[in-house]
């Protein structure tokens, strides 16, 4: 075994965070064969159904297991469910498979399914929305949902309210964990310190810093892990994180920053990826602030939308790894459209779009400032200005973007309410069909609808296309449900993301999934 010698410069990130970039690590590379990785702090304790952001979640999903998971093309599999047998419309029957255990070797059974189902909903956790077609929801925020049955350790049932074409689809999705005995006696210290029943274990979470995940010897799932654990790195900008990805003390990257599509393909070579993707960009602006509700707010928000070259600014400033939406999904989703009623307001038009907001001002002068927020470890400011330029240019407003130091920041307020203007948003699909891009966000209640949008008509087509006889003549529904959003933009969709990830000389097999996250377990330190 040889020592690497240190390189004698290292990036302000690294020295911030305390990065050791060299060692006694042989032939493996770097950081003793564990796989560094950018990422965020995490919002909130790591609990599954309190978090649905991506710094928590990319952890969450490597030290929990659900029933079912999704390989790198969105094909489901099953996980800790031997079998999920739909018994008629409405009820399924699930049975675990023999001998899976949490990472302390505790069996896995099916009441920490239930139980933690549970208690998503009586918490009112930010993923609880994903329990509504269960039957008993609403009753279920004072007691236990009536639809779900524990028979035996390792048989439950779920009964849903209506039926729900994409049912069984949904379940690999991290609101649907099970959760360890332990976590019901006090759940907010279990979020620091969980026990999971994933592929890795949380080895160490040093806050605003790194958090580290190895291997779970009791992991008995079919996924296999071929490296000696993931370290992500919360770097204060992407730009750092490039910097050293390029000298080699950072491994993998699933976010190029904008300052580098002009040369990343250059400096990493065949090191790199750029390929379409399950996510989606905008900004809300949440309709309780002054001027954003009703006609005045219906006609400010296609104002804005039309006063948006969305051509331009991805071709500028994202040099072809962004698409101008045309709703509020993904094209990589099955049942994508691109010709929507409506979907013009997200054509630039400033000559309508000054039309508009000045049919607004009729109603009621706005002034003072337009703000977009945004985290300034996300690489979001160069779109931002860009976004609040042409704005600006076009209806002679003040639109400047406003900078918050970290995702947390920006989540906190936006999540506590407390944010005054406009603000990014977006999505990373949980799992591959429209509604999870429509409900979630939109729907009344929704976990992720931040600017409390409320439509009963939107409401009662998710609905419809819930009970359609399959996900494929769900897809119709989802799209006419997407026109009232069209209508009355309770976000303004900007574009579609390709996944630009990049990583080092010492790792191989890197492939980033339908959602856009590197396949972890498959990475290999060469």
């Amino acid at each position: 075994m040889s020592l690497k010698k240190c390189a004698v410069t290292l990036s302000a990130a690294a020295l911030a965070f305390g990065l050791v970039a060299c060692g006694d690590s042989g032939d493996s590379g770097s950081n003793g064969g564990l796989i560094t990785s950018m990422g965020t702090e995490p919002q909130n304790p790591l609990i599954p159904a309190n978090t649905n952001e991506v710094g928590g979640g990319n952890i969450v999903d490597l030290i929990y297991s659900g029933l079912v998971y999704y390989d790198a093309d969105g094909e489901v599999h099953m996980e800790m469910a031997e079998s999920i047998d739909q018994e008629n419309d409405t009820t399924y029957k699930v049975t675990l498979k023999d001998g899976i255990t949490f990472e302390d070797g505790s069996p896995v059974k099916s009441e920490n399914f239930v139980k933690a189902w549970n208690l998503a909903v009586s918490d009112e956790m930010l993923s609880s929305y994903f329990f509504e077609p269960i039957k008993g929801y609403e009753e279920g925020k004072q007691g236990g949902l009536e639809g779900l049955k524990v028979i035996d350790d390792k048989t439950f049932t779920i009964e849903l309210a209506q039926p729900e074409a994409d049912f069984t689809q949904r379940l690999g999705y991290s609101a649907f964990y099970p959760l360890h005995d332990s976590a019901f006696d006090d759940i907010k210290a279990f979020g620091e310190k969980p026990i999971g029943n994933g592929m890795y274990k949380l080895d160490s979470w040093n806050h605003n810093a790194d958090a580290t995940v190895v291997p779970s010897e009791e992991y008995k799932g079919e996924r296999e892990v071929k490296n000696d654990g993931i370290k992500f790195v919360f770097y204060p900008t992407q730009d750092a994180a490039y910097a050293d990805l390029l000298s080699g003390n950072l491994d993998v990257l699933d976010a190029i920053p904008d300052s580098a599509f002009t040369k990343y393909e250059q400096e990493l070579g065949d090191r790199q990826v750029n390929q379409p993707s399950a996510v989606f960009q905008s900004f809300t602006i949440p309709e309780r602030l002054e001027h954003w509700d009703g006609e005045e707010g219906e006609l400010r928000r296609q104002a804005l939308s039309m006063a948006i070259n969305r051509e331009q600014i991805t071709d500028t400033i994202f040099e072809g790894t962004r698409t101008p939406a045309t709703d509020f999904t993904s094209p990589v989703i099955p049942g994508h459209s691109d010709s929507l009623n409506g979907a013009e307001v997200l054509k630039y038009n400033p000559e309508k779009a000054k039309e508009l907001w000045k049919k607004a001002d009729e109603l009621s002068k706005f002034s003072g400032e337009f703000t977009i927020a945004y985290n300034s470890d996300g690489g979001h400011q160069a779109w931002v200005d860009a976004v609040a330029n042409s704005i600006k240019n076009t209806l002679g407003i003040e639109a400047v973007g406003k900078p918050y130091p970290d995702f947390k920041g920006l989540r906190d307020e936006v999540t506590n309410r407390e944010i005054q203007g406009a603000f990014r948003t977006g999505w990373q699909a949980d799992y591959p069909s429209l509604g999870n891009f429509l409900g979630p966000l939109y729907g009344t209640g929704g976990g992720s609808n931040d600017g409390d949008y409320s439509n009963e008509e939107f409401d009662k087509l998710l609905k419809e296309a819930a009970a359609a006889k399959d996900a494929d003549a769900a897809q119709p529904k989802y799209n006419e449900a997407q026109e009232i959003l069209l209508k009355e933009l309770p976000a303004i969709p900007l574009w579609y993301s390709n996944i630009t990830g990049g990583w080092s000389e010492h790792v191989d097999n890197v492939v980033f999934s339908w959602k856009s996250v590197p396949v972890y377990n498959e990475i290999t330190k060469n």
